[in-house]
């Protein structure tokens, strides 16, 4: 007997196994592109979010920051990366670049003593931290940032806002922490942030406010964090300052 083979049977069953094959790499690839729509979304808000702070531009053109935070004054020249901060009587000025300095207590250069090399040395990390709090809108799209959308979700107010993630990829002074920041879909701004000290926690370890948004130059900064003692007060934007500001040994007057 003459055996028949069933072709049609053959192309329907490779077909098959093929599609099953596939199905893996299709789910990967939908998997991959439906996380690249989030980062692009997320891309865009943080865009909007500067934008309506003043923009990339006016950012970039904003060279001398000064606030009070926490009683801690500071000074921060970005075109020379010169940093001034006050306590008390104590006063470091030093190079966010070089990290070189100077550090003075009641007026008295304490630079080669113990106490005054600390100081020095803990400068990065304090500028890194402070000005995180003051102005951290301005930096979504700084490299080493990651950002991703996370829907909408409700602020402790009661306002409907979108939801971005920040991590970080191996920047900063402590790249294990973690932020979802509600950027208010009215204004396009950051009104609350959520920290968690772990990108891993499940659980923030704190939900705070970011209200009082004012114009200071070309910029907004916000100045309520909800608690007084967590405000910023003293906001300066400048062209330039005297050069005593970043040789002072003692306190200087603060900007207005």
């Amino acid at each position: 007997m003459k055996h028949v083979f069933n072709y049609s049977f053959l192309k329907a069953q490779v077909s098959t196994a093929l599609f099953l094959c596939l199905l893996p790499v299709l789910s990967m690839c939908q998997k991959k592109q439906e996380d690249v729509n989030l980062d692009v979304q997320a891309t865009a808000i943080a865009d909007k979010v500067i934008k309506t702070m003043g923009g990339h531009k006016a950012w970039d053109n904003t060279r001398i920051l000064a606030w009070t935070w926490r009683d801690q004054y500071h000074v921060w020249d970005k075109y020379d990366n010169n940093f001034r901060w006050e306590k008390d009587t104590l006063v470091v000025i030093a190079n966010l670049d070089t990290r070189q300095g100077k550090a003075y207590s009641k007026g008295r250069d304490i630079t080669d003593e113990a106490a005054g090399q600390k100081l020095i040395q803990n400068m990065y990390p304090i500028w890194a931290n402070n000005s995180y709090w003051f102005i951290m809108p301005f930096k979504l799209k700084d490299n080493g940032v990651k950002l991703k959308y996370k829907g909408i979700g409700t602020t402790q107010a009661g306002e409907n806002a979108d939801l971005l993630e920040l991590t970080f990829e191996n920047v900063g002074v402590t790249p294990d922490n973690r932020y979802i920041l509600a950027v208010n879909k009215n204004s396009g701004l950051i009104t609350e942030w959520s920290y968690f000290k772990k990108y891993t926690d499940e659980k923030p370890g704190f939900t705070m406010p970011w209200t009082d948004y004012q114009t200071y130059g070309k910029i907004k900064i916000s100045s309520g964090r909800g608690d007084a003692k967590m405000g910023m007060t003293n906001i300066a934007v400048l062209d330039k300052v005297p050069a005593a500001v970043f040789n002072s040994p003692v306190p200087i007057a603060k900007f207005k």
